[in-house]
């Protein structure tokens, strides 16, 4: 099945370069079969078949991560409200894990949750004690585990270390809650080196998840100012740091920018907010230049919250997956491929409205999509999405 997608994106990629040259029938074929798209929906083994208010709107199974081999990472949480991490590989198989240290007491959801893998196979993630406390760690790909925490991290019940990003060296990036309950950045090398980072003006700074280290160490994520609003923001390797505002729309202003995911070129995905509260998509490329984008599909009436696009990911090609909410405020998937068309998607149980629908995560090199999806009762299951 891999090697049929890597078919596709090569003749994706011809038919895109050469789409002014009339196709022959059997090369307009072959076009159409590469995008009949295949969704699989999945729960991890073990996983709550439920929703309890004792975890929800968190309960049951969260794709957070998918590498380019095809491997997905996440978390379930099982019926004794524990949340345990897990990996499925591509043929569906699973395997569960809890970090050493993490809480398993029944009812209490601590436990562990994964949200990034590399090609390598090492996952990173955090797991909270059974004092309610916030830990790193990562588990490379023979199972075994390192733990860790920033300097600067609380020590007291909601604060401590997350673990959201890990790229193909292993470098971590995340971020720390201190004692005051504040927000911070951290980037850890393989050997276990911190850096603590904070862009200038910010109030609480958010490393993104699963895509928002790049293999040179560029990071991105958001923070927000004395005045409550948020910026995007990049994050050399040298430790030079870049605010991001995005551009609004032609006679509106812009309320607030959200960066979330950064490919191996350094191109930027995220949204911004406009001043009609509806959110647009955008691209910001190396040189500084933007590239927005909406869904065809996305509503943009004022109101609660935000109808619009917005990306989670963006992968080495500039594909870009995410959700946006259509007029009646359901939430949809889709994926935006390099040539600027659309595939939106949902999956079949998914339950229609702004907190249910279908939530892309990450997408992989291939173009594959995993995210998660919520159902009529309210309980959270992971999927695939095949282009």
């Amino acid at each position: 099945m891999r090697k049929v997608n890597l078919a596709c994106l090569v003749l994706f990629a011809i038919c895109s370069l050469t789409s002014s040259i009339q196709l022959s029938a059997e090369e307009a074929q072959n076009k159409n079969q590469c995008h009949k798209s295949q969704l699989v929906e999945f729960d991890a083994p073990g996983a709550a078949t439920v929703s309890s208010p004792l975890c929800a709107p968190g309960c049951g199974t969260f794709a957070n991560d998918n590498n380019d081999l095809g491997v997905i990472v996440g978390y379930y949480t099982d019926p004794n409200i524990v949340p345990h991490g897990f990996l499925r590989t591509p043929d569906g198989h699973f395997v569960s894990f809890d970090a050493p240290g993490a809480g398993l007491g029944s009812g209490l959801n601590q436990g562990t949750v994964a949200y990034a893998i590399n090609d390598v196979g090492a996952i990173a993630g955090q797991y909270q004690d059974s004092s309610y406390v916030f830990h790193g760690f990562v588990r490379n790909g023979a199972g075994h585990f390192t733990t860790f925490d920033a300097p600067g991290a609380g020590t007291g019940a909601y604060q401590g270390t997350q673990a959201l990003n890990i790229n193909i060296f292993g470098t971590t990036a995340g971020i720390y809650i201190d004692a005051s309950y504040v927000y911070h950045g951290f980037v850890r090398s393989p050997l276990g080196d911190f850096s603590t980072f904070d862009p200038t003006g910010s109030v609480y700074t958010y490393v993104c998840n699963e895509t928002c280290l790049t293999p040179d160490g560029t990071i991105a994520g958001f923070y927000f100012d004395s005045t409550g609003l948020p910026h995007g923001f990049v994050r050399k390797p040298d430790g030079s740091i870049k605010s991001i505002d995005a551009p609004p729309p032609a006679g509106l202003t812009t309320l607030l920018t959200i960066t979330n995911s950064i490919n191996p070129a350094g191109v930027i995905g995220g949204y911004a907010v406009d001043s009609n509260s509806v959110a647009h998509a955008f691209l910001r490329h190396p040189d500084g230049s933007f590239t927005s984008f909406d869904d065809p599909d996305a509503g943009d009436a004022t109101g609660a919250p935000p109808q619009g696009t917005y990306p989670d990911s963006i992968n080495f090609l500039e594909a870009a997956t995410g959700t946006y909410f259509d007029a009646s405020y359901n939430a949809h998937g889709f994926e935006r491929f390099p040539d600027g068309h659309f595939a939106n998607f949902d999956a079949p149980d998914a339950a229609p409205g702004s907190a249910a629908g279908t939530r892309p995560s990450t997408n992989n090199a291939e173009g594959e999509v995993t995210g998660y999806y919520t159902d009529a009762g309210g309980l959270n299951h992971g999927f695939l999405w095949i282009p």
